[in-house]
């Protein structure tokens, strides 16, 4: 860029000013060559030439501002009041007395506070400047500015506070008339910028065509907001254009308030159809005391037929919407598949427009809940409202207040409800309607007990359909539980005299791999037989087991799974997994290892070790098994384990019991083998018994030869 050439003022010193700033100036000056100086000794201005670097190289970068709570340090209530007043002093402005009042009663400063109620309360630029001191320190989740006289700059102020802090969730500038294109623009900015604001209320705040296209913008480029506030924001024309096209590409937003906002049938209803057509996301739309008419709502009923899955409550409160308008919104009805309620009431529809709309409602499946709240009907009207509830499954609430409904309607909407199964609130006026007859008012008053014990009943069944189907829910989902082992003895698998005296179970217990009926009653008939014999047996072998150890652990140290010595490979650490089902009782499984087994050995000599035992005093008789273990020799006790699995009758190393192994060759058939399986271990059993008493026998003949000789 060239500069045009300009003369130099004229004066003294001007040569030393020029080479000043030629110093000073980032650009290079260069004199043309061949050019000498003036013999004034004055240096022109034609002989100098500025240049710029590019635009790309003016700017070098750009950074976001920093996250101020990154660093953020735990603050007391004191420090936030004192900070407050502090500033309040620094800007010569009035401390807000609520504000103090309520930063005193705030307890937990490390989450977000519920709200900061500044209603009311008339702010200033001052003011609110001072209460950055809050929002740096502190975050909300509720901040309410409504009505406080916000003007251009305090708006500003504030909405570059909340939105830099991040100060509110929840934002409420209702009742600010005064804000302006300024602070329209903020809080635009904030709603671009602020991540985690989903509610802001506006109410009554006016949004202007010149403040429109900001939040426009705003809205349509990236918005976190949920819920939008705009009633009585005189939004009839350009701005209710610009918010409703912003909004087609909005996704985040649920639910839009425009209620009072003189919105025309013609344009501005045309802008809302277009907005059902494509936004999918909004759920709730709230267009109540405006001018719709039946015009607008059949633009609003063309986009209604797109809304397949979105928008689920629809508010057309007081529109001047009559009989033709509902056809419109009957024939739109069977197309919408979300909309679950929808409030007409407040508009003169008249018998002829619940007529008109009466089919639509019953093709259609998603109505909930329906608002016709003085629509001028009679009982002609609730006779097409009656057959309405009488083909509804789902309907929850209906409102007919305010309207003339005598004893013919609610005669319909009595029987109506005796068909109905859904129906749980049916508002009508409380007193009954002048009639000629004065019986007509008892019966009246009858007609509507009846009603209301209809939906009295309705929820009962409504509450006992849920319940029955949270029991089946429940009890169609398997439980699956983790039990520890429990003792032998709680487990009720062996009576205690068994355990004592060591006698391992011929027949496979409950524990066992058998899935037939027979082989179980077959294993408990022996269960019970051998129990009988070990009851006789172990009240005459009582004192031999008392003077002898048993050859066999006690089974009361072994968890229910472990039913074999230690030699065996089950894990102490064993667990059970129980699992219930509806209708097949409770069925306990247990995974064991399995080893092939092997050959059927024969009955083992009994220890030699057992003939000549070391004196030892004598024990008592009643002593258990596990205490006299105590007291033996140890090399003695561990030759006793090796020698276990060797024995007949002992369980094999995986666990198993012998009969198990003497049915697995198919040749002979499973009763001789069972047979001869039980006659071996009663043979190994009297064999046991009377080496005990021999053991007996010559431990007294060692006790009393020492008494003989003294």
């Amino acid at each position: 860029m060239e500069i045009p050439p300009q003369e130099a003022p004229p004066g003294p010193g001007a040569d030393a000013d020029a080479d000043a700033e030629a110093e000073e100036a980032p650009a290079e000056a260069e004199s043309p060559p061949g050019a000498s100086p003036p013999a004034d000794g004055r240096l022109k201005a034609a002989a100098k030439r500025v240049t710029f670097p590019s635009d790309e190289d003016i700017v070098s970068g750009a950074v976001e501002p920093k996250d101020p709570w990154r660093h953020a340090q735990n603050v007391t209530v004191d420090e936030v009041i004192s900070a407050y007043r502090q500033a309040c002093q620094k800007l010569n402005c009035r401390q807000i007395p609520k504000l103090l009042r309520q930063l005193q009663e705030f307890t937990d400063l490390e989450q977000r506070i519920n709200c900061l109620d500044l209603k009311g309360e008339k702010l200033d630029y001052k003011t609110c400047e001072a209460l950055e001191e809050v929002f740096k320190r502190l975050q909300f989740k509720v901040v309410d500015l409504e009505q406080t006289n916000l003007d251009e700059d305090g708006a500003s102020a504030l909405f570059d506070m909340i939105e830099y802090y991040e100060s509110a969730t929840h934002l409420n500038i209702s009742f600010n008339k005064h804000i302006g294109t300024r602070g329209w623009q903020a809080a635009a900015h904030m709603m671009r910028k602020t991540s985690c604001l989903q509610y802001l209320d506006a109410r009554n705040t006016p949004l202007l065509d010149h403040s429109a296209p900001f939040v426009a913008r705003a809205l349509r480029i990236r918005s976190s907001l949920a819920v939008l506030h705009l009633e009585n924001a005189s939004l009839s024309g350009r701005p209710l254009m610009l918010l409703a096209t912003a909004l087609k590409m909005n996704m985040n937003l649920r639910e839009l308030y425009l209620a009072d906002n003189k919105l025309n049938g013609l344009q501005d209803s045309a802008q809302l159809g277009n907005l059902l057509k494509f936004n999918c996301s909004l759920q709730i739309l709230d267009l109540r005391n405006n001018h719709v008419l039946d015009s607008g709502l059949a633009y609003i009923c063309e986009g209604l037929k797109e809304q397949r899955k979105g928008l689920v409550t629809l508010v057309l409160w007081n529109n001047q919407l009559t009989h033709t308008g509902m056809a419109f919104l009957g024939m739109a009805l069977p197309h919408t598949q979300s909309l679950e309620t929808l409030n007409l009431g407040h508009n003169p529809i008249g018998n002829e427009g619940v007529r008109n709309l009466k089919n639509g409602l019953i093709s259609n499946r998603s109505v909930l809940r329906l608002g016709l709240a003085s629509t001028k009907l009679t009982c002609e009207g609730a006779v097409a409202v009656a057959e309405f509830i009488a083909e509804s499954p789902r309907l929850l609430r209906l409102d007919l207040r305010e309207n003339e409904i005598k004893t013919g309607g609610l005669m319909a909407l009595s029987l109506a409800l005796k068909v109905n199964h859904s129906l749980l609130r049916l508002d009508l006026d409380r007193e009954p309607k002048k009639e000629p007859v004065k019986s007509f008012i008892e019966t009246q008053k009858a007609l509507l007990a009846e009603i209301q014990n209809g939906c009295k009943r309705n929820f009962v069944l409504v509450r006992e359909r849920e319940e029955k189907q949270q029991l089946q829910l429940s009890a169609s989902m398997p439980e699956i539980t983790i039990t520890a082992p429990q003792p032998l003895e709680e487990s009720g698998e062996l009576p205690a005299i068994g355990s004592q005296n060591g006698a391992p179970r011929p027949g496979p217990g409950p524990d066992s791999d058998s899935d037939s009926d027979s082989d179980r009653e077959e294993q408990e008939e022996e269960e019970e037989h051998q129990q009988n014999q070990h009851r006789d047996e172990g009240v005459t072998d009582q004192s031999s087991l008392a003077s002898c150890p048993a050859l066999i652990p006690s089974t009361d140290s072994l968890g229910p799974g472990d039913k074999s010595p230690p030699g065996s490979p089950s894990s102490p650490t064993e667990q059970r997994i129980s699992v219930s089902s509806p209708g097949r009782g409770h069925k306990v499984f247990v995974v064991t290892r399995v080893e092939s087994p092997p050959e059927r050995p024969e009955p083992p000599v009994p220890p030699t070790f057992v003939s000549s035992p070391p004196p030892s005093p004598p024990s008592p008789p009643a002593s258990p098994p596990s205490q006299t273990m105590d007291i033996q020799d140890p090399e003695s006790s561990e030759a006793q384990l090796q020698l276990e699995p060797s024995q007949a009758g002992q369980p094999l190393p995986n666990g198993l019991k012998p009969e198990f192994a003497l049915a697995l060759p198919p040749e002979p058939p499973p009763g001789l083998e069972a047979k001869g399986g039980s006659c071996s271990l009663e043979h190994a059993l009297h064999r046991s018994q009377g080496v005990s008493k021999l053991e007996e026998l010559l431990l007294e003949a060692s006790q009393e030869a020492p008494r003989d000789t003294l």
